[in-house]
Order: structure tokens, then C-alpha cells, then sequence
């Protein structure tokens, strides 16, 4: 019974909030803080569930007792429960945020029940176990999405919006296909049972064919080459509390999904997919950084960096090793909280200035210390620069791929990891280091109204910024969970084994290649033998 609530809980509680912040529509005060203590008890529960996982294994609520596959079904193992957390982490830390920077009128509009509706699409996307539920929840996702990119009106946010919503309508009309022959080849959208089906297929062209449909459908919401135009188009429209929440998850439900596809579902050809892979994550890498390099405005050049990072995510699912996969998972958890505290970094700039053209910025080092160091911290974990989280998440990934004698991708995620210093170098000089331009200054805070408002400001800023030292210090314990999530993912009948009952399963597929109890010391056991830990205590021995 408290497994099941556990897992309903990340669905159910933005429901709740959302209805009571529809209740409390006339008043704002009340809104802010209805948002803000739904968000917290979304985080308090996504770490109970995460501590479940860890405790029982993986746990599923079959909704209405419908028995499998027939039935909704949710599932939460290792790696869906570590992104509900991690959703629930920076939907906190933007509600706190967004009541010093997101206006009355816009709160007037539905700001804070849209964020909710959101949080819910997000989180149910995360634990649905059949694919047409993950559609919906898409579609819960677009539908809120769309709306606060538009919220306010302005021109800007319109144009994004057009170019945002087309691409993903697209994306989701591709999805539906894919789920209609899917459906109409085996029968069954119970991602459990189209992993045993689907390996048993007759027609390896059509599994081929149905690969190929989900990779653009999620590709184009995870923002790969050459499908990610959108993004950069849009993400540095609207208030900065919903470019950091967009940052922060929006385009990782499309690399979970990809994820979750290519290590369940397509893995009969690993030659043919995985390879595509690999190729589309070092042109995603590639692409993205470059865009940044040309950019003159800060969220322009932290969203192409959108881009980049998640070819280093995809680089680890190409790979298909269980140290590549950990350091994919690592990458996850180390980008959400790094990339939306840069642009919440950004907006308290833009905030200062009126605007994030780095030609109208200046002198940030001496005027505001804090801000430069918590600037500093983040964009150097985003370059991988020891010992911050990024530079752990870049050597797991890189010793992946030389363990694959993947060399290519490897010479690549060094070079762009070199072009993301370069342009997190130029945004220092360009807003903390040159001289503050001539007719532009920095507000100050002259009453307790102001002071209070930078308490928003910097609070979630402050949180992130140390959770990313964190998990840099912390690195070993992060690696051994991200190992024993790729070692989980790369068993799949641990899933369908926790999902189907017996009666589905052949006599063959009832005992696991890695039993769920034998995981984590599995995984404790490669971090030992060749994780980049080892590697690093060696160099300190020599």
C-alpha cells in the first residue's frame, strides 16, 4: 500500500495543487504561497520514493487492479525515480524563485497552475509503463508548455512559441504513428510486454522502422541534430523562471524516453540503432556548441548549450556499456541542476540590466561578489572542470568510450568540452570582468520589500550551486547509484519481470542475467575495478 501511493503521489500532488491554486485564482499572495509548499511536499515525496526504489527494488501500481498488460500501468525503478526527484528539486527551487521575478499580471494569467500542470505532465511521463500514456502525458507537457511561453503576450514569446509548437506537434502526430504500428505489429503497448514481444518479432525491417519513428519523435523533443532549431528559437523568450524550468526538464523527458526505448525496447540491432546513435550524439555536441559561440546574449548561448549537453547524455545510451550508460545518467542529474540554476544565474543579470546582451553588462565581480562566485561554480561544473560534478559526469563518459575504442566520440566530447570553457570564459569577461558600460548600473536593495525579493533571488541559486559542489565531493556515492541504474537498465527482464506476472514470462526469461539484490554491489564492484574514481586514486598513488 505505501509503495503504490508513493508512486501516484508525483502525479496526484500537482493535481492537487493546481486545483487549490485555481481556488485561490483572485488572490496572488496566496498563489505564491500555495505554489511553493506544493512544489516541497512534490520534492519530500519523490525523495520517499527514491528511497523506496532503493530499499524494495522496482515498484508498480497497476491503476484500477487491471491486471497487465491491459491496464494503466505505473512503474518506478531506479532511473524514473531519480528524475521525479530531480524534477521535484528544480520545480522547488523555481517556485521560490519566481516570487521575486514573475509579475501580478502573469500570475493573473495562471502562472503557477500552469507550472503545476507542467510538474504533473513531466512526472507522469517519467513512471507510465505503456506508451499511449506516454503520449498523453507529452500532451499534458505541450499543452502547459505552449501556454507559458505565450504568458504575457509579448512578441518575442509568440514568435518562439509558433516555431516550439509546430516542431513538437510534429514530433507528437510522429510519436502517434509510431504508437498506431507498433500497436497494430504486436498487439500490445505495455512497454513490459513489447520488450518480450519484440524480441521474438518475425520482421527485424520493422522493428528497424519503428526505431527510426521513435527516434524522431523523442529525438525532436530531446532536442538532437538536426531536429533542435526550436530550441534555441525559443527557450530565451520568456521569463527566466520558465526558461530555467524548460532547461531544467522539458528536454530530458525526451532523452528518459530515449533511454527508456533503446535500452527496452529496440535492442535487437545494436549495430544499426546504437550506431545512429553515436553519430547524432557527436553532431548534437558539435552543433550545439558552435551555435553558442556565436551568440551575444546569455540565455542565446546557455540555450544552444541545451543542445550540446544532451549529445553527451545520448553518448553514453550509443555506447550501450554499463559504465557509458552510468555516466549518461550522471550527466542527467549533474546538467538539470546546473543548467537551470545558469539561467536563474541569468535572470538576476537581466534583472540588474534590463537586458542579457553582453556588450550592455559589466562589472559583476566587484558589484555583486556572490553572484560572480555562484556564476563561477556553475559554469565550470557545465565545462567539466575538476572537481565539480561536470568534470566526474565528462570522465565517466570519456572512459566509456575509450573502453569501446569509441575514439571519435571521445576526441569529440573533449573538443566541445573545450569550446563550452571558451564560451563560459567569454560570458566572465564579458558580465563579471570588463568595466560596467557607461550610462548602465546595478539596482541596489533600500527596504525590506527589495531585501526580501533577493532572498528569492539567491535562495534557489544558493541551493543549486551547493548541491552542484555536492555532488562533485560526493562523486562515489553518485557514481555507485548511476552504475546500479545502467546495470538495472541493461537487464531488462528485471523490469518485465516486475511488471509482468509469471504467466507472460517463458521459462528462459525468469532468471535475471543481474538479480536486483546483486545490483548495487555489482555496481560497487566496477566503480572499484574501472570507474574514474579508480583511475583517479591511481594517479594520486603514482
Amino acid at each position: 500500500m505505501i509503495a503504490q501511493v508513493a508512486i501516484i503521489l508525483p502525479i496526484a500532488l500537482p493535481l492537487a495543487t493546481m486545483a487549490m491554486l485555481l481556488l485561490a485564482w483572485n488572490s496572488v499572495a496566496a498563489q505564491k504561497v500555495i505554489g511553493v509548499v506544493g512544489s516541497a511536499l512534490l520534492l519530500l515525496s519523490a525523495a520517499a520514493l527514491l528511497w523506496l526504489v532503493d530499499r524494495d527494488g522496482i515498484l508498480v501500481l497497476q491503476v484500477g487492479n487491471w491486471p497487465p498488460p491491459f491496464g494503466i500501468t505505473l512503474v518506478a525503478d531506479r532511473l524514473s525515480s531519480i528524475m521525479v526527484m530531480l524534477a521535484g528539486l528544480m520545480v522547488f527551487a523555481v517556485s521560490v524563485y519566481s516570487i521575486a521575478t514573475i509579475d501580478d499580471r502573469r500570475v493573473d494569467f495562471g502562472f503557477h497552475p500552469l507550472i503545476q500542470l507542467l510538474l504533473m505532465g513531466v512526472c507522469g511521463a517519467f513512471l507510465t509503463g505503456d506508451l499511449f500514456n506516454l503520449y498523453v502525458w507529452f500532451e499534458v507537457m505541450l499543452i502547459s508548455s505552449f501556454v507559458l511561453l505565450t504568458l504575457g503576450g509579448e512578441r518575442g514569446q509568440l514568435e518562439g512559441a509558433i516555431k516550439y509548437v509546430t516542431l513538437n506537434l510534429v514530433s507528437s502526430a510522429v510519436f502517434l504513428a509510431a504508437i498506431g504500428v507498433i500497436y497494430a505489429a504486436t498487439g500490445t503497448l505495455n512497454m513490459a510486454d513489447l520488450a518480450l514481444k519484440l524480441r521474438s518479432f518475425p520482421d527485424e525491417g520493422i522493428v528497424s522502422v519503428l526505431a527510426m519513428l521513435f527516434l524522431i519523435a523523442f529525438g525532436t523533443k530531446a532536442a538532437v541534430f538536426p531536429l533542435f532549431f526550436w530550441l534555441p528559437a525559443s527557450y530565451h523568450t520568456p521569463p527566466v523562471a520558465v526558461s530555467a524550468i524548460f532547461a531544467g526538464l522539458l528536454t530530458k523527458v525526451g532523452v528518459y524516453s530515449l533511454i527508456r526505448s533503446f535500452t527496452l525496447l529496440f535492442v535487437t540491432d545494436l549495430e544499426f540503432t546504437h550506431n545512429l546513435l553515436l553519430v547524432i550524439a557527436g553532431l548534437t555536441m558539435v552543433t550545439g556548441v558552435l551555435g553558442a559561440m556565436a551568440q551575444t546574449e546569455i540565455r542565446r548561448i546557455l540555450s544552444f548549450h541545451i543542445v550540446s549537453q544532451i549529445g553527451y547524455m545520448l553518448m553514453g545510451l550509443a555506447l550501450f556499456t554499463p559504465l557509458a550508460l552510468a555516466g549518461s545518467i550522471f550527466y542527467i542529474i549533474h546538467h538539470i541542476v546546473v543548467k537551470t540554476n545558469l539561467f536563474l544565474i541569468g535572470g538576476i543579470v537581466e534583472r540588474r540590466f534590463g537586458t542579457g546582451r553582453l556588450a550592455e553588462i559589466g562589472g559583476l565581480y566587484r558589484s555583486a561578489p556572490v553572484l560572480a562566485t555562484l556564476f563561477f561554480v556553475s559554469a565550470m561544473s557545465l565545462a567539466g572542470v575538476p572537481p565539480l560534478s561536470g568534470f566526474f559526469a565528462k570522465l565517466t563518459l570519456i572512459q566509456g568510450g575509450l573502453e569501446a575504442e569509441r575514439y571519435a566520440i571521445v576526441a569529440a566530447a573533449l573538443m566541445v568540452s573545450l569550446l563550452t570553457l571558451f564560451s563560459m570564459t567569454k560570458i566572465w569577461a564579458e558580465v563579471f570582468w570588463k568595466p560596467t558600460p557607461e550610462g548602465t548600473g546595478v539596482k541596489a536593495s533600500r527596504n525590506p520589500r527589495e531585501t526580501a525579493e533577493q532572498v528569492s533571488l539567491f535562495g534557489p541559486t544558493l541551493l543549486l550551486a551547493t548541491i552542484t559542489v555536492g555532488i562533485g565531493v560526493m562523486a562515489g556515492p553518485v557514481m555507485i547509484t548511476s552504475l546500479a541504474t545502467a546495470e538495472q537498465l541493461l537487464d531488462p527482464d528485471i523490469y518485465i519481470k516486475a511488471v509482468l506476472p509469471d504467466s507472460h514470462l517463458t521459462e528462459s526469461q525468469t532468471e535475471f542475467l543481474v538479480p536486483e539484490t546483486h545490483v548495487a554491489s555489482v555496481a560497487e564492484q566496477n566503480l572499484e575495478s574501472h570507474g574514474p574514481l579508480a583511475s583517479i586514486r591511481e594517479g594520486a598513488a603514482r
